[in-house]
């Protein structure tokens, strides 16, 4: 069985790095990308990413996993289901089969938040959605709501614009934590009604597609589709598996360096404690995450 100086788990902006810095450091290096760019590939537009004044997400994402690829590090789309630890050695187990090595730097981000009320799942992919860039050319001058109070929201919203007749934001207190740039887009498109204090109880339909949500309040919207943009999950199944600490909220802990608790592992990205999630900082601690990696690697398993 083939033994890597660093297993990266995820090919987003965190894990990417991670591997692009593995591979300069002159390591045996594997990036276990299932989805490669990451949830940034989702993202209409990148406009908060220093030294790049605009770019696509899907555009984004493909230049950080290409920059891996040309500097050395190993691309596998395998999903690993399995991680842990044998001796001094790390084990993943995927669907391709099992590989070794000494180190692993999880970046394995987090996914979209459900909003868990009747309707929801029935409704999936039929005028549900979580990803407006997605799916927003299927609602062509039609009606949708998105759902949510941050940043995504609003950006959703902006998207949704480029396609939609109409647009309303259901924000379920009585302020949006947008960044000022993208509230004030919305605040100012004819399209957009936002909707303070505003929540969902059920979504409707005629079986085959959303027609109609209810309001907590007991009014009735008429709508072709509801765009959830109400926050992550982390993905931390193989965190729990190897032993991390995690948080309250679940994601892994770590300190400045991308360090957890277990000697050899590392995280960065969406799925740290970091509280602001943003490209550039969890590219920054891939980066980190590789540069302990090789000290590790330097004073566990000496120069080879």
């Amino acid at each position: 069985m083939e033994t890597y100086d660093i297993a990266v788990i995820g090919g987003g902006c965190a894990g990417a790095s991670a591997a692009m810095y593995g591979a300069r450091f002159n390591l045996k290096t594997i990036m276990f990308a299932e989805q490669p760019g990451g949830l940034i590939t989702t993202t209409h537009l990148v406009e908060n990413y220093p030294g790049i004044k605009s770019i696509s997400g899907p555009d984004m994402g493909m230049v950080f996993v290409e920059h891996a690829q040309v500097s050395g590090a190993e691309l596998n789309f395998s999903r690993v289901n399995q991680l842990s630890k044998e001796g001094d050695l790390f084990k993943l187990g995927t669907g391709s089969g099992d590989f070794m090595a000494k180190t692993v730097v999880l970046a394995t981000g987090t996914k979209h938040k459900h909003l868990g009320v009747p309707g929801e799942e029935e409704y999936a992919n039929k005028g549900v959605s979580y990803c407006a860039l997605c799916d927003a050319a299927f609602f062509k001058e039609k009606t949708v709501a998105i759902v949510g109070g941050g940043d995504s929201a609003a950006i959703e919203a902006n998207i949704m614009t480029q396609h939609a007749a109409k647009v309303y934001v259901l924000v379920r207190k009585d302020f949006m934590r947008a960044e000022p740039v993208n509230l004030v887009r919305i605040e100012k498109d004819p399209k957009v009604e936002i909707l303070y204090e505003t929540e969902i109880a059920e979504i409707n339909g005629d079986g085959e597609k959303v027609t109609y949500v209810i309001l907590k309040s007991g009014d009735k919207l008429e709508l072709d589709g509801v765009f959830m943009a109400i926050g992550h999950d982390p993905q931390n199944d193989l965190a729990k598996q190897i032993g991390a600490e995690l948080d309250g909220r679940g994601f892994v802990i770590v300190n400045r360096e991308a360090e957890t608790n277990v000697p050899g592992f590392y995280a960065a990205g969406d799925i740290t404690d970091a509280q602001f999630k943003q490209a550039i900082i969890g590219a920054a601690e891939g980066v980190y995450g590789s540069v302990k990696a090789y000290e590790y690697i330097q004073e566990k398993f000496g120069k080879e």
